[in-house]
């Protein structure tokens, strides 16, 4: 059975957003699975999956801003930036039990808004097409460049003893775990992320989340446990097309289409829940197909 469409896991920590992909692959018996943004094996929470013809719109979510609750133990950093690996022995580092809560809510406030952030050694970006964490583990340089991102949310919740529990949204790209790292070197104690919980991906959240179990379980009916195609692409406009449009569009011809906002891009149902296409605006209600999840020389499904 072909399943196209979006589900959102609730990624258990102590596996890879890889192990999470071969896994539903597996149950679902559906070659073409990919995630919207990878999440570090301690991390739990959010990992939307694009199955069958929707892998295609991937694409338009690599810019997503993402939402995350985690914890910061202070008092020594890693070389990892969270609790994965071996302290870093600092000179005269400072006492976290100095910290107040309001000296860290007034530090976290430097790192909101657009900020220069370096990546972790230990991270998938890659130099000269080498994952910086493959140099990191055989001790070479990592010469990482600082980036812009952007942090619109960052807040301190609570702080007790050594750790401190956060609130933070981030644009696509931003490493939480620099955040904590940072944040640690700006206090003079060193710091590193203890937990963190991806709590929102675009318009993906908890509440759509169900775990791997939950799926398994649902093996008879798994397509029930699909995010509704209208849910799917928020930021994007939906229109649904005419019987002729449909077919000039599935040749990948530009149709003019009933979409009276300034959108670039609209979604294009056959129905109230078949997605068909993705479209660019050329000219006033004029749109030419830039995604088609169902070509003219591909079966559309019977409802």
């Amino acid at each position: 059975m072909d399943i196209n469409g979006v589900i959102v896991i609730d990624k258990p920590g102590g596996i890879t957003s890889h192990d999470v992909v071969s896994r539903v692959r597996r149950l679902l018996g559906e070659r073409s699975v990919g995630h919207l943004g990878t999440l570090d094996p301690m991390a739990t929470g959010v990992l939307p999956l694009v199955l069958g013809r929707m892998t295609r719109l991937a694409q338009f979510y690599t810019g997503s801003n993402k939402a995350y609750e985690g914890e910061i133990r202070f008092g020594f950093a890693t070389s990892t930036y969270d609790a994965e690996s071996e302290p870093i022995a600092a000179d005269n580092p400072r006492d976290p039990a100095s910290l107040t809560l309001e000296e860290l809510r007034e530090a976290a406030g430097k790192f909101r808004g657009k900020i220069l952030q370096t990546p972790p050694p230990f991270s998938a970006k890659k130099i000269q097409g080498v994952p910086a964490y493959k140099l990191a583990r055989k001790k070479q340089d990592v010469p990482l460049q600082a980036v812009e991102v952007e942090v619109p949310e960052f807040d301190i919740l609570s702080y007790e003893g050594d750790r401190a529990t956060f609130r933070a949204k981030v644009s696509s790209g931003t490493y939480v775990r620099s955040i904590a790292h940072d944040l640690g070197q700006a206090l003079g104690t060193g710091a590193h992320l203890i937990a963190l919980r991806r709590t929102q991906v675009a318009e993906f959240a908890l509440e759509d989340a169900h775990t791997l179990e939950q799926l398994e379980a649902a093996m008879s009916h798994p397509t029930e446990l699909l995010v509704h195609p209208r849910r799917i692409l928020l930021s994007m406009p939906g229109v649904t097309a005419s019987a002729e449009a449909i077919a000039l569009l599935r040749n990948g011809r530009a149709v003019n289409l009933p979409e009276m906002s300034e959108a670039p891009l609209v979604k294009v149902f056959a129905d109230q829940s078949l997605l068909l296409a993705v479209c660019q605006r050329i000219a006033g209600t004029l749109f030419q197909p830039k995604v088609v999840l169902f070509g003219s020389n591909e079966p559309m499904p019977v409802r």
